[in-house]
């Protein structure tokens, strides 16, 4: 289901059609080093992570990540969408592009229309993660007119991440 269109890119909602180009995704390097290792080795893997993640939110809450598509070819380079974690106060938009997708503006044109999206889901307010030592990351958020809230720990373990935050009313 296409759920909103930029100048140059479609996002979708995610099939198990999708499990490939998940596969790759998470198993890019830069995923790995700056979201994580999913751990996620087989294409049956994939399916089952695709299933039991976007998928399942979106049927749950109304959104989630969402495929990102190049309009005039229709090949996936990323994901962006909506996510509700259990270990945040709020729902946090979230964003990966395989390495085709990266420094063309992609994740830029991608997150500002999410964000324009998220107001018609009954949102107020969307947060960010991510590393700090993510430098592009952290510079889009900042594009995107997210502010800094302060620096946090989502599970004991965890590495620590940067969170901001968007009214997005003001959008």
């Amino acid at each position: 289901m296409d759920i909103l269109a930029t100048e140059r890119l479609r996002l979708r909602t995610v099939t198990l059609d999708d499990a490939t180009f998940y596969h790759t995704l998470v198993n890019d390097p830069a995923f790995i080093e700056h979201i994580g290792d999913r751990g996620i080795r087989t294409l049956e893997q994939a399916r089952e992570s695709v299933r039991d993640g976007p998928i399942a939110m979106q049927v749950q809450r109304g959104h989630s990540l969402y495929v990102v598509e190049l309009k005039d070819e229709g090949r996936p380079i990323g994901m962006c969408g909506l996510i509700k974690r259990s270990t945040l106060d709020g729902v946090d938009i979230g964003y990966a592009f395989l390495p085709a997708g990266r420094q063309q503006g992609y994740a830029l044109e991608a997150a500002r229309g999410v964000l324009a999206y998220a107001p018609a889901l009954g949102l107020r307010r969307v947060l960010a993660i991510t590393s700090p030592n993510n430098i592009a990351s952290n510079r889009l958020l900042l594009k995107l007119g997210m502010r800094f809230e302060h620096f946090t720990h989502l599970t004991p373990e965890d590495a620590g991440s940067n969170l901001y935050s968007i009214e997005v009313g003001a959008y």
